[in-house]
């Protein structure tokens, strides 16, 4: 795969020149030391026949078709792509070498106590201005990337979650309550999803730790593999608007220039936070995980969530 990527010249002569970065929950990757002493990243998609999500076959795919609408459209820093191998000839999966990024890992450095309280301020704002720029990207339909496309975001939405439902389903997910109070919800709450009319371009999954952090900037935005065409509140950045567990989306907000929602924005972003959770839980039979805490807090998250819907109705 190296010598693919990068030629014979930079393969590796020993068996030490590969570390595996752990903290990933999709992809394997690994940061590689070639021949020359120059360093890179190695991300490897799970192989064809292990069972993902609806919405994550191919992500690598989609990944890099976000990548490219980013260097094109933006000025927003993210590692440059070496080589992309999408034969499968080597290995039964998608892979790319990228560019390794010399700097801290934010949400990490972050949660470890690393970095002085203003540059965690300075960092999420940043954050929150860099995502607006993104979302400034605008694609031709709503959904994938890709394709295949919707022509509202209301249908892309949806097909969203039942996916997921349906996925949780398959898997015999408990998610602790039934799949139809889910759908019920949707239901109610969907004609909100009518006010959005153009489809920008959103990470989905753009946290503290997918971005990297140097001398007080951020210097480059990590994984993109779950992008889509859709509404801008679907960011990571405001799950705290409801779900405080996920941090003080305070400081994202200011950096990306909003304010207080308004009644049916609150909504929306409500409707993409019970996404996200019912994501969550589902996800954790998918990915095999060994204990319950992730499910336990998003079985938690979601009896936090579903009663906000009933306590802010829909305006009419």
């Amino acid at each position: 795969m190296i010598e693919r990527s990068y030629g014979t010249t930079q393969v590796p002569d020993g068996d030490d020149f590969a570390e595996e970065i752990t903290h990933g929950w999709f992809n394997v990757a690994y940061r590689m030391r070639l021949r020359d002493g120059q360093q890179a990243i190695l991300k490897i998609a799970p192989p064809a026949d292990v069972a993902v999500l609806t919405r994550e076959h191919d992500m690598m795919r989609n990944e890099l078709a976000a990548m490219s609408l980013v260097r094109d459209h933006t000025r927003v820093p993210i590692p440059r792509v070496d080589h992309a191998d999408l034969s499968r000839e080597l290995v039964d999966a998608d892979y790319f070498f990228m560019e390794y990024v010399d700097a801290d890992n934010f949400g990490i450095a972050t949660s470890e106590g690393r970095l002085p309280n203003e540059v965690v301020v300075a960092g999420g704002r940043q954050l929150g201005t860099l995502n607006r720029e993104l979302n400034s990207i605008v694609g031709p339909h709503f959904g994938p990337l890709r394709g295949p496309g919707s022509a509202t975001w209301r249908e892309a939405f949806s097909k969203l979650i039942e996916d997921t439902l349906t996925d949780g389903t398959r898997a015999n997910v408990d998610i602790g309550r039934d799949y139809d109070e889910i759908r019920a919800v949707l239901v109610e709450n969907a004609p909100v999803l009518d006010e959005v009319t153009e489809p920008q371009f959103v990470e989905i999954d753009l946290w503290t730790k997918n971005s990297m952090i140097k001398d007080g900037q951020i210097v480059a935005i990590l994984d993109h593999e779950r992008a889509i065409y859709g509404d801008p509140l679907i960011e990571a950045g405001f799950t705290g608007i409801d779900l405080p567990a996920f941090g003080d989306p305070t400081d994202f907000m200011r950096g990306y220039g909003i304010g207080e929602l308004s009644p049916s924005q609150r909504i929306r972003r409500r409707l993409y936070s019970l996404l996200m959770i019912v994501s969550m839980i589902v996800e954790t039979k998918y990915r095999g995980h060994q204990d319950t805490t992730t499910y336990d807090f998003g079985v938690e998250q979601l009896d936090l969530l579903m009663p906000q819907f009933s306590a802010s109705p829909v305006p009419r």
